[in-house]
């Protein structure tokens, strides 16, 4: 049976509170737990919850970031130590909004949600160019691309950008979101996927790269 402090962990993680989801990830440490156990019972299985609530629309937006900023006290606490304990990330995502495109609040989303899940984000940041997408795979091994676009003007980028991938021969999966976007547009350019939320956009990384 897992320690309780972890179930606190996640229970404080939905609620948002930062100060008491470091103190107690120290205090697991300070009781001998693995921190790879801390890290996947207690602060990524705390976001999975909040995701699955985001998914039902049972929390929103702000709770979320809220969520993500508690989880983030514990990750900055936890990385040296996962580092040290040789804990290897989920895999690896590149993440950005495409060329001619500025919104970044739900790529900012998707990126929190999969550092939630225990994936190690590139985030490209916006008005990203498909070559830069493609630099930043094959120079990171990023295992996924994620994009993201609000504007319909800019969906054309995300089909440079997939083609772009593919004309580099490299294995690294491709994904789309955003409020314009569908999944038959995704099939269209030949994206490996499509999630109409944060919350999918980690079961989707998760079963393409066949965790």
């Amino acid at each position: 049976m897992s320690d309780p402090i972890l179930k606190q962990i996640q229970e404080n993680l939905i609620k948002g509170k930062a100060k008491e989801v470091l103190a107690l990830c120290e205090e697991a440490v300070k009781k001998n737990i693995p921190v790879e156990q801390i890290l996947n019972e207690g602060l990524i299985s705390g976001m999975a919850i909040i995701g699955e609530k985001f998914k039902n629309n049972q929390v929103y937006v702000p709770e979320v970031l809220i969520a993500a900023r508690a989880m983030n006290s514990g990750m900055g606490f936890l990385k040296p130590l996962l580092a040290k304990a040789n804990v290897k990330a989920r895999g690896k995502v590149a993440i950005g909004t495409v060329k001619g495109d500025l919104h970044d609040i739900g790529k900012n989303l998707v990126k929190m949600m999969l550092e939630g899940a225990g994936f190690e984000i590139v985030d490209l940041g916006v008005n990203v160019d498909p070559e830069k997408f493609v630099a930043a795979a094959k120079e990171k091994s990023c295992d996924v691309i994620a994009m993201s676009a609000l504007l319909t003007t800019t969906m054309g980028s995300m089909k440079a950008t997939v083609d772009a991938v593919k004309a580099a021969g490299i294995k690294t999966k491709t994904i789309v979101g955003g409020a314009p976007l569908t999944d038959s547009f995704a099939k269209e350019i030949n994206a490996d996927g499509y999630a109409p939320d944060a919350a999918s956009a980690v079961d989707l990384v998760n079963k393409l790269i066949g965790k």
